[in-house]
């Protein structure tokens, strides 16, 4: 399917408005898989022709998107990742753990960028960055489509190395889901219930009757359960 490639608009804009140098793109993966980590990656391009075919993640196929990662980590100025763990998931809570997440990925830039564009309408970043949020950055914006795509590929590769850890992880199949609802996920979850990379403070939970005991309870069930994406999920 036909689609615009991502362009520099909105960061020239930023430089013109505010005279911000150096704009780093951020953008997230795993908000909601229900298992492993959410990974956030802040890369910075400057105002550079991005490769050929450059596009929000999502838009591309495994195969392209591993080529296409691979060129981006050498073609971007600077890139870093950040990621907040399940445990830090199930204690904070996703806003707050994307934020962590956020933090650690812009903090390992090797310089501070000026400003900050976040991928979708909700600033969980928050003082004292200057952020830019813009919906539908990842397509939009070559430093967020950046960002998507290495953010995606190494947080998919981190999940398949969690599966290769312990064959008492195959059955959830975190190789081709990286951790989120799939079929396979689902019927794993109920027959064996969940492991150590599983999010407990999600809503799923609910619907597995013999696993329910281990829900850790953070917030109010209604709170949970929004905050999870509602993501009960299960039709056996």
């Amino acid at each position: 399917m036909p689609y615009e490639p991502p362009t520099h608009t909105v960061e020239r804009s930023i430089r013109a408005t505010t005279g911000a140098k150096i704009i780093a793109g951020v953008d997230e993966v795993g908000r909601g898989a229900w298992a492993g980590p959410v990974t956030v990656c802040a890369a910075v391009t400057g105002l550079r022709r991005p490769p050929a075919g450059l596009t929000d993640s999502k838009l591309l196929t495994p195969k392209r998107r591993t080529e296409l990662a691979a060129e981006l980590e050498k073609w971007v100025t600077a890139h870093a990742l950040g990621h907040a763990t399940v445990e830090e998931i199930d204690e904070l809570g996703m806003t707050a753990a994307l934020r962590l997440a956020a933090v650690r990925a812009l903090e390992g830039l090797p310089v501070r960028p000026d400003a900050v564009i976040l991928d979708g309408k909700h600033d969980y970043l928050g003082d004292p960055w200057r952020v830019r949020t813009v919906i539908k950055g990842d397509q939009s914006c070559v430093v967020v489509a950046a960002a998507s795509v290495i953010a995606k590929v190494r947080r998919d590769a981190l999940m398949a190395e969690l599966e290769a850890q312990s064959e008492t992880y195959a059955p959830f199949g975190f190789s081709a889901n990286a951790g989120y609802p799939s079929p396979v996920h689902k019927a794993a979850l109920a027959e064996w219930g969940p492991t150590p990379h599983h999010r407990l403070s999600w809503a799923y939970l609910d619907a597995l009757p013999q696993w329910r005991h281990l829900r850790k309870v953070r917030l109010s069930a209604e709170a949970a359960e929004l905050e999870s994406g509602g993501q009960l999920g299960f039709d056996f």
